[in-house]
């Protein structure tokens, strides 16, 4: 039953689909409200509208850069995040479809001095031109990586294709994805 929500909510946020959840907690208005969010594993309280979409919250008021505004139409994936481990574009989603909800930034996932092994992988195979992109691609197949740790070439190809990289950094961060399957593979052995 969980692998079944979980696939459907992927679907639905990949694709920028959320405002079915964000109904149920919703408050209608423009109105300020304290919302509490759990971000990279700590608790905030965001004095915002609950319209209000999550990315502007996380660079704003949180001073997280690592989601980055690309379209502000959830098509590009620059702005993604993990919300309850799944990828989720940020640009689209309000604040209070978040509420009871485990979000995860870039600098949730490692440090400088130790980062994940999706980061190291992407580091290894300097996987980045401009880097724009990097966020959704490591947030992508981070989630690819939660869900399946073992994913072929043509899972990680499908888990990356709604992430638009304009550089034609392709091939680097598919090495880099492939590149931290491994490492997580050989981890969990």
């Amino acid at each position: 039953m969980v692998a079944v929500r979980n696939a459907r909510l992927a679907r639905l946020y990949a694709n920028g689909t959320v405002w079915m959840f964000a109904k149920r907690n919703r408050n209608h208005g423009m109105t300020q409200s304290t919302i509490r969010l759990t971000v990279n594993g700590r608790i905030h309280d965001v004095n915002a509208a609950p319209d209000t979409a999550l990315l502007y919250v996380l660079r704003n008021d949180l001073e997280l850069n690592g989601p980055k505004y690309g379209c502000g139409l959830g098509e590009c994936g620059a702005c993604a995040v993990l919300i309850d481990g799944i990828a989720a574009r940020s640009c689209v989603i309000p604040i209070s479809g978040c509420l009871e909800r485990d979000i995860v930034t870039l600098e949730g996932l490692g440090t400088r001095e130790h980062p994940d092994p999706v980061q190291e992988a992407f580091i290894a195979e300097q996987a980045a031109q401009c880097g724009y992109c990097l966020n959704g691609m490591i947030m992508s197949t981070k989630a690819l990586l939660l869900r399946n740790p073992h994913p072929s070439k043509t899972e990680v190809l499908e888990a990356l294709r709604y992430n638009l990289c304009r550089c034609g950094a392709h091939i680097e961060i598919m090495r880099a994805a492939m590149r931290a399957a491994g490492a997580l593979a050989e981890a969990q052995d």
